[in-house]
């Protein structure tokens, strides 16, 4: 059974019961699955149960609202009685590097450690510059419960990049993958430089799939599980074995044509998939991608954003 799964059982069976010690509160708390860890994404296997996998859920406090610390305390001790054990999982007293990732959360300081804002509201700075990973934390999982609707309404606003950031950030990944592989990777080479080569590529390959996950407008989650949601991208997710080849091969004599190959393909498949309003196919020449970069960038909507150095976003 996947953790999120665990979890929305555990909640039926134990945390809807709790709610009914809580009459005052019952209406104005949030509860589901949610932030770091593999099962908040539906990543999770049986080699993930070594680590933070327990039945339990969050359950948020109503935002923005102070709690007597009676209350808190009780609702904190109610919480904590629950069944150590369910469904043959046993819930552990752990609290790892990360925090605490279940029982009674402020919901402000959960999306304040996610995007620095604890209201979901974002500056212009905050979305050029928070890693993805953490955006994604802010919006995975599942909330069980809101009838306030008030943290699923702070998910919702969070849910991805407005649009002039996603094209400022776009514009910087098609850059990059410009500099990095069609420009240096074979330039390093003539050098003689194997393993300089091998780092343009790898960089290539990420900024190709964090351009990727921006067509299909899905935050990039945490590096160690990147081609587990590239390869469930509807758009150029099969790309996923073209860029394990870019990653996991040498720079020899017979491999380097074939890689190059590969890049330029890549970087006509992902040109091809942005919209022509964006990008007119007359710009659209994969042998021409900083062009194309900054065709991009033109299509910025807010000037002081558009006037910002092109890898402002990445």
């Amino acid at each position: 059974m996947k953790g999120l799964e665990l979890s929305r059982r555990y909640w039926e069976a134990f945390g809807v019961p709790l709610l009914d010690r809580f009459p005052g509160l019952r209406d104005r708390l949030a509860a589901g699955l949610c932030g770091a860890g593999s099962e908040c994404f539906g990543y999770d296997d049986d080699l993930s149960r070594d680590h933070d996998f327990d039945p339990g859920f969050v359950l948020f406090l109503p935002p923005g609202e102070e709690i007597d610390r009676r209350t808190l305390f009780q609702l904190e001790r109610a919480y904590d009685t629950l069944p150590k054990e369910f469904e043959g999982v046993r819930r552990e007293r752990m609290i790892p590097v990360g925090g605490r990732r279940r029982g009674v959360l402020d919901p402000g300081e959960f999306f304040r450690s996610r995007c620095g804002s604890p209201d979901g509201i974002l500056t212009t700075k905050l979305w050029l510059t928070l890693p993805e990973q953490s955006l994604a934390e802010a919006v995975n999982g599942e909330i069980f419960y809101d009838p306030s609707d008030t943290v699923s309404e702070i998910r919702r606003r969070l849910a991805y990049f407005p649009e002039d950031i996603r094209l400022k950030k776009l514009a910087g990944r098609l850059l990059l993958m410009h500099q990095a592989g069609l420009y240096n990777y074979p330039r390093i080479l003539a050098h003689g430089e194997a393993a300089s080569a091998q780092l343009a590529a790898v960089e290539f390959a990420s900024s190709a799939m964090a351009a990727v996950f921006l067509l299909n407008r899905r935050y990039r989650p945490f590096y160690k599980w990147t081609f587990r949601a590239l390869r469930e991208l509807p758009v150029l997710g099969d790309l996923a074995d073209s860029f394990e080849f870019l990653l996991t091969t040498g720079n020899d004599a017979e491999t380097v044509p074939v890689k190059r190959a590969v890049m330029e393909d890549i970087c006509a498949l992902i040109l091809g998939r942005i919209p022509e309003e964006i990008l007119p196919r007359s710009a659209a020449d994969k042998t021409d991608l900083e062009s194309a970069a900054y065709a991009v960038n033109d299509r910025i909507a807010d000037e002081e954003l558009r006037s910002l150095h092109i890898l402002a976003g990445v």
